[in-house]
């Protein structure tokens, strides 16, 4: 299977704050915003695997930043790293008000997605090859993710999660 680069799945997602999209404060609301996140990195994540791909889960959102009413909003979503049929891709999302010309980062997420085969089930995805220097780190840092994503959705005990237990207890081997 082909391997691919962090740029290949790029996808960078524009949308104007509308009275339609904010709360009674003139904020976006956060719903709305996880909505277009979802859109901006599914669309990430289907360009690199060159399938259908579903969310899997979502990692804690935290809001930095409001987004008011007449904010253009800036999604940049990328893979960060591939495993055997799912894919981690991180959003970062930029608050800009054109009249003021501020952009102020509003937060970053990451979501993993699942790649589906034409029946539905799931498919092995390209690998992933980082460029630069920030690629690499986030790549390395995407197992010790996945690993704390699987043990809090109980699906490996934190026994068996080797890179986090080398974060917080340091690598054993080393003295």
């Amino acid at each position: 299977m082909n391997t691919k680069t962090p740029k290949d799945s790029l996808t960078i997602m524009n949308e104007l704050v509308l009275p339609n999209d904010t709360n009674m404060l003139n904020n976006l609301m956060g719903g709305r915003l996880l909505h277009w996140m979802d859109i901006a990195a599914a669309i990430s994540a289907q360009k690199h695997c060159n399938k259908i791909a579903v969310t899997a889960s979502v990692d804690n959102v935290s809001f930095k930043h409001g987004i008011k009413l007449g904010d253009v909003v800036t999604i940049e979503a990328k893979v960060t790293r591939a495993f055997n049929t799912s894919v981690e891709v991180r959003l970062d999302v930029w608050a800009q008000n054109v009249p003021s010309s501020t952009l102020v980062k509003s937060n970053e997420a990451y979501y993993t997605f699942v790649a589906l085969d034409a029946e539905g089930r799931k498919a092995e995805v390209p690998g992933l090859v980082p460029e630069t220097t920030q690629e690499i780190e986030l790549h390395a840092g995407a197992l010790r993710r996945r690993q704390l994503r699987l043990v809090l959705a109980g699906k490996m005990n934190a026994h068996d999660a080797t890179e986090l237990k080398a974060l917080f207890m340091g690598d054993p081997n080393k003295a």
